[in-house]
């Protein structure tokens, strides 16, 4: 996921980015324009002061140069020798020329140049005094951008505060509302708004997802009720007939087998009704004899095919879980490892902390290993088996509902191995 800022550090983002960038171009436009105005205006001055002293000029006067800050130069033909070597080749105009002095420092001045056949003239106007301050505005200015950023900052922060602090208390009274069955109106709380806007749609979410739960668990809670009911009739009338000794083979067969489905059931409502709760049940499973009474069931449905159905491991391996949660569990596993598998065998192996059912079947592909668990996904390998492909997603729901961990996976000789560790981590 992308990373986003939270909407405070946005706003004072924003604020700092405006007033920065505002007097950031004000400051520039300031020195470029300051700038331009000067060298245009003193430029313009230059020349015109270099063309009256060229048409005012007198060779038999004084020479005086009767302007400030200005220093002039008259050289004739006779004398352009001794012309500034670097003004000699300057053509008329206004020139600015940076030189050093008899002390090495530097110095910038403008310099108007008008060239004539007997005479050169040479107007000198010294602009440090002006750099020094055109130094001295760009210092100001940037403190000038620092103080309003600075300015800025602050403003961002204050005004974010007060924007984000009904979003701030909406949030705070939302998470006030988990876990409550009938939770207090939010939109009373917020002005006529935006955020009283989303408060009240809000309110109307959580009143629709409330009913809504409410009718989940009634419903699941009645169901599990008004089946529980029916099947434990079923469980005791399938006792009484097969207690008859004289019961045909046959006969008793199809009564085991009504007897196993009524304990499925029984199971597969119970892990349902814990599952919509989102509540752990309670109990102590050994999972030996737990595995051997599946297998035993699985042999029954297994329709001729040749396949062994083995269980070994340890006796004493135990799991604080009910057994109808374990048995839905594990039963879908190995159900579906007799399920898919022709021939050969299926080997229920019970450890201390997993238990590992390893088939002699088809195996799976990368894609059906890392989809199996999905909600109605049978994989590629279904082919006319029945079943609506929910089976493994319920022991998916049971595993993080327990924080087991479940997995299947191809064998590296034949068939696919699934282990259900009952240690997280």
């Amino acid at each position: 996921m992308r990373y986003r800022r939270r909407l405070r550090s946005r706003i004072i983002l924003s604020f700092f980015l405006f007033g920065f960038g505002l007097t950031a171009l004000f400051a520039a436009a300031t020195v470029l324009l300051r700038e331009r105005l000067e060298d245009q205006l003193i430029g313009e001055a230059l020349f015109q002061n270099v063309q009256d002293f060229a048409e005012q000029y007198d060779p038999e006067g004084s020479g005086g140069i009767p302007f400030e800050k200005i220093s002039g130069s008259v050289f004739s033909a006779r004398r352009f020798g001794n012309v500034p070597f670097n003004w000699r080749d300057l053509p008329d105009g206004v020139h600015e020329i940076t030189d050093r002095d008899a002390n090495g420092r530097a110095r910038t001045y403008k310099l108007a140049v008008k060239k004539e056949a007997e005479y050169w003239f040479f107007l000198r106007y010294d602009i440090a005094q002006e750099r020094a301050s055109q130094q001295q505005l760009s210092y100001a200015l940037v403190g000038v951008v620092f103080l309003f950023s600075l300015l800025s900052l602050v403003i961002g922060f204050w005004s974010s505060s007060r924007v984000i602090s009904p979003l701030t208390e909406l949030a705070r009274r939302m998470r006030g509302m988990a876990g409550s069955e009938r939770p207090d109106k939010l939109a009373p709380h917020f002005a006529n708004d935006e955020v009283g806007q989303l408060a009240a749609v809000l309110d109307d979410y959580a009143e629709q997802m409330t009913s809504l739960v409410k009718r989940d668990r009634e419903f699941n809670s009645d169901v599990s009720h008004e089946l529980r009911t029916p099947l434990a009739v079923i469980r005791g009338a399938t006792e009484l007939l097969l207690a008859n000794p004289d019961l045909p083979e046959k006969t008793r067969q199809r009564l085991q087998r009504i007897e196993r489905a009524a304990v499925q059931s029984t199971d597969l409502t119970t892990a349902l009704l814990l599952l919509s709760r989102n509540e752990r049940g309670v109990g102590h499973t050994l999972l030996l004899r737990l595995c051997e009474q599946l297998a035993e069931a699985s042999r029954t449905q297994l329709g001729g095919k040749p396949v062994d159905v083995v269980v070994e491991g340890d006796p004493w391996a135990a799991v604080e879980a009910p057994e109808a949660v374990l048995s839905v569990a594990l039963g879908n596993l190995i159900g579906n490892a007799c399920k898919y598998t022709n021939e050969g065998e299926v080997r229920i192996i019970v450890e201390a902390d997993q238990v590992r059912i390893e088939d002699t079947g088809p195996g799976l592909s990368e894609e059906d290993a890392a989809r199996l668990f999905e909600r109605g996904y049978r994989g590629s390998g279904a082919g006319g088996t029945v079943g609506g492909g929910i089976g493994l997603s319920i022991v998916r729901r049971l595993c993080e509902l327990y924080d087991w961990q479940v997995s299947i996976a191809p064998r590296p000789e034949q068939g696919a191995v699934a282990v259900l560790r009952f240690v997280a981590g």
